[in-house]
């Protein structure tokens, strides 16, 4: 099985800045795009920013040129630096990583235990 474990977010004025990171452990063979996703309240889980094995990024149009997502070059961390933040990108935000443990060889999707970002106005 592969962990994913969070860190980071928390209350921040509108026009600052946080950070989330989310460590991979366990049984990991391979692991492909590491992400992050969004749920506001009341509202359905949205993808924010994701980064391939290979380095390509992609962003949600709301946050472009606000976030930036990153990983380490063991590629078993992924962090995302969000700056001019916006009441509206107030959620829980959860890691999301495309992997394949040594048990199983199959892509899954593994998902971090939630972090919540508030930013007030």
């Amino acid at each position: 099985q592969v962990q994913l474990v969070q860190s980071g977010g928390g209350l921040v004025q509108a026009g600052g800045s946080l950070s989330l990171s989310c460590a991979a452990s366990g049984s990991i063979f391979s692991i492909n795009a590491m992400g992050w996703y969004r749920q506001a309240p009341g509202k359905q889980r949205e993808f924010v920013a994701a980064i391939t094995s290979g380095g390509t990024t992609s962003y949600v149009d709301s946050v472009k040129g606000r976030f930036t997502v990153s990983r380490d070059n063991a590629n078993t961390m992924v962090r995302l630096q969000m700056n001019s933040l916006k009441p509206e990108d107030t959620a829980v935000y959860y890691c999301n990583v495309a992997a394949r443990s040594t048990s199983d060889l199959r892509i899954r999707d593994y998902w971090g235990q939630g972090t919540q970002v508030t930013v007030s106005s």
